[in-house]
């Protein structure tokens, strides 16, 4: 759903630009109480497998293509504000190295593909999980909902948003019935990656995944014939920890990098949704090219390689090293301001 420049008029891309601007500020002091020792590694991460499985567009229909958002994926497992800027960072990544999604339409896309998904998807998910059962298969299934219905949120906000500033004359009536309808099978295909990735890492790392916080029932044990509830266990020592968290990284890392190199090779080459809608209504017929179109890597290839497979797999895994640097660099920035500002008081005390 990656908007081009062309798309929208240039007021209204600065008005959605202010509007990314302001939501990446409230998402970069948010951020600074859900970044912990927990998600702090695990953000960088994140945003890098997020980039890795855009790369896997997968058919919904005949001629038609979708690819996961990532919104709710982030936000269930390292916070909204978190996972705004996870998104955000990929966008970033996309529009500069890859020449995908206009740079003039940044903020367009910010607003649409970061904020919408993940605001919508988080305000779902913890509705779910508050009349769920406290379970983690009740995690899951939340996860599915909350991704199935931020993908035809976004395809609405799009479609407000060509409303006001869209420079073609194209009913919206039109757009609006093709965006959505198009979104919401894509939205399937969301779901099942979002409720796959959240259930596999909540099986071996709960602890890590942010929207599980405090949903696991305590144990029960029947003494003198009746139900107490067990002794809390212990936390686990330091150095298994970390072990532990590294083994994830590593992981996640590595899963990322196969997707990216190797797997997207085998992607649907059909357009994506808002690519189709796009060519069918003529919405496309002012789109300007990319201020990034002679990118060395524009187009996830690699400029000069002739061989398809090579190129593309290099792409990928540039692309996947890229992100999981720069995210984990924004990561680790805000880290360090939270525990600035948390030691600062005692310093001022002492």
């Amino acid at each position: 759903m990656h908007v081009p420049d062309g798309f929208i008029n240039a007021p209204t891309s600065a008005a959605a630009g202010v509007v990314a601007a302001g939501a990446l500020a409230v998402s970069l002091r948010g951020a600074r109480r859900e970044l912990d020792e927990r998600t702090a590694p695990l953000a960088g991460l994140v945003a890098a497998f997020i980039f890795a499985v855009q790369m896997l567009n997968f058919p919904v229909a005949a001629g038609t293509s979708g690819h996961l958002l990532g919104g709710a994926l982030a936000a269930i497992l390292v916070g909204p504000y978190t996972g705004v800027l996870c998104v955000s960072v990929v966008l970033l990544m996309q529009g500069i190295l890859f020449a995908d999604g206009g740079l003039t339409a940044l903020g367009v896309n910010i607003t649409d593909m970061a904020i919408t998904t993940t605001v919508v998807a988080y305000a779902v998910f913890r509705g779910l999980v508050k009349v769920l059962p406290r379970r983690r298969r009740s995690v899951t299934v939340a996860s599915f909902a909350a991704a199935l219905l931020s993908v035809p949120a976004a395809a609405v906000v799009f479609t407000l948003i060509y409303a006001v500033g869209g420079t073609t004359d194209v009913s919206i009536g039109k757009v609006a019935t093709a965006m959505i309808g198009v979104h919401v099978l894509i939205g399937i295909g969301e779901a099942a990656i979002t409720a796959l990735t959240v259930g596999a890492v909540i099986a071996v790392r709960p602890d890590l995944v942010y929207g599980a916080r405090g949903l696991q029932q305590r144990l029960k044990l029947r003494v003198n014939g009746e139900l107490v509830d067990a002794p809390a266990a212990e936390p686990a020592p330091v150095p298994t920890a970390a072990r532990s968290h590294r083994k994830l990284w590593i992981t996640g890392l590595v899963t990322s990098l196969v997707l990216a190199g190797f797997v997207s090779f085998y992607a649907s080459a059909s357009p994506d949704g808002l690519e189709k809608v796009a060519h069918d209504h003529g919405i496309d017929k002012k789109e300007e090219r990319h201020t990034s179109a002679d990118s060395p890597l524009a187009g996830y290839g690699v400029k000069d390689v002739s061989d398809a497979r090579l190129s593309g797999g290099l792409a990928g895994v540039i692309g996947v090293g890229s992100t999981v640097v720069v995210g984990s660099t924004v990561f680790w920035v805000v880290r360090r301001r939270r525990t600035a500002a948390s030691s600062r008081p005692s310093s001022q005390a002492a």
